[in-house]
């Protein structure tokens, strides 16, 4: 009998991970610092969820396609959404939305090169770099939430978050040149 892929405990567990998106939000754009460390604290959970949803899926052998499919667009949805309501609500300045642009613009380009050329039967497997290039902006948008509790994190979230930019637009650079040969109508 198939186990139904929405009652795996790692698929819950990034199903919670996206709907936590939500309060995250609403708690940023409402304003206080307080509710913005309750909005930093679940946003902390939603990103070590990531982890664990991993581990448990390796651990308990609950693997299934809707996990594969849901978890990196829950990371994408966290990291995305979450530079929309910082750049809205004034936390990034317009020298951070230089590397929060190319983080969403790495986002957005990488899934759609990887879904074109699926259709070519063409795997680009996650590489460890981008592994560390996730939790890198997850960190580095946790020092942005931070940032307004704690006076003087101006130039570590900046750091952090030109970090983070410029290592998503590495991965992307490397899923690019790898794929340039299927693109190009090299490949062979």
């Amino acid at each position: 009998m198939a186990r139904n892929p929405l009652l795996l405990v790692p698929n819950l567990i990034t199903i919670a991970r996206i709907l936590a998106i939500i309060p995250i939000v609403a708690l940023v754009m409402e304003g206080s610092t307080a509710l913005r460390i309750v909005a930093l604290v679940l946003y902390i959970l939603a990103a070590a969820s990531d982890w664990l949803d991993g581990y448990l899926a390796r651990a308990w052998n609950q693997y299934s396609p809707l996990g594969r499919m849901l978890d990196p667009i829950a990371d994408k949805l966290l990291v995305g959404i979450l530079i929309a309501a910082l750049a809205w609500d004034g936390s990034l300045s317009a020298l951070d939305m230089i590397p929060a642009v190319a983080i969403l613009f790495r986002e957005f380009f990488i899934p759609g090169l990887r879904e074109f050329l699926g259709n070519a039967a063409v795997v680009l497997p996650v590489s460890k770099l981008a592994k560390w290039k996730t939790t890198i902006q997850l960190v580095a948008l946790a020092i942005v939430l931070l940032e307004r509790a704690v006076p003087g994190l101006g130039l570590v979230s900046d750091i952090a978050l030109w970090a983070a930019g410029i290592l998503t637009l590495w991965t992307g650079w490397q899923y690019l040149l790898a794929s340039w040969p299927h693109l190009s109508g090299d490949a062979k």
